[in-house]
């Protein structure tokens, strides 16, 4: 049977594909993006808090606490300790072959003052495991308030940890600057550093 047309009632119309726009194609890119514009502003907003924070020109705490990582943390935190801005100094996240004397060579400090004032740490493997080292050091020697000394975008997430290992314990922020990159390599690895030590952030923040 057909209709008045001619055609068969009997006919499929099929809509044709390739008439209509790849809307669903769009839609993801345009999610894609947003979520590229969001982690890049995220991640431009951690830096710059990170670079941000200013180091106190006049530090006196109970205790200092360094962290292992970077080739300039520990003299720096040393170099505090000198300057008697704090009672003890606690070296987190210390190799187990390392020796008290070693680091005093390395950082060119008496012995006498490691003997008396420098604590290690050789258990914490990581930031976490530094606040919980450093949560056990400031309750034996009844710390109120503790300096954190590490790399500058490192710190951000440092506090987080140590704020929530020691909620009672005043914590004061000692970032130490990073080099700065001198060829596009260097560049790009320091980049690439920010970016990691950026989303271990985050993950910090919400587990």
């Amino acid at each position: 049977m057909s209709d008045p047309s001619g055609k068969s009632s009997t006919e499929t119309h099929l809509p044709d594909a390739q008439s209509k726009p790849t809307s669903g194609w769009w839609i993801g890119l345009g999610i894609v993006l947003c979520v590229l514009v969001v982690a890049t502003a995220g991640f431009a907003s951690f830096a710059e808090n990170s670079r941000k924070i200013v180091r106190p020109a006049n530090l006196s705490v109970d205790g200092i606490v360094v962290l292992t990582g970077g080739p300039e943390r520990i003299p720096a935190a040393v170099r505090l300790l000198e300057q008697k801005t704090a009672k003890r100094l606690l070296i987190s996240g210390v190799y187990p072959a390392t020796t008290a004397r070693q680091l005093s060579q390395i950082t060119q400090a008496e012995s006498s003052l490691f003997k008396c004032c420098v604590d290690l740490d050789k258990r914490a493997p990581d930031t976490r495991g530094n606040a919980a080292e450093a949560a056990n050091w400031a309750t034996r020697h009844k710390f109120r308030k503790i300096a954190v000394v590490t790399s500058d975008y490192h710190i951000l997430r440092a506090i987080v940890e140590f704020s929530r290992a020691m909620p009672d314990v005043e914590l004061v922020a000692y970032p130490i600057a990073s080099s700065d990159a001198k060829t596009p390599a260097l560049s790009f690895a320091m980049l690439r550093l920010w970016i990691n030590e950026y989303v271990k952030y985050l993950l910090a923040r919400i587990l």
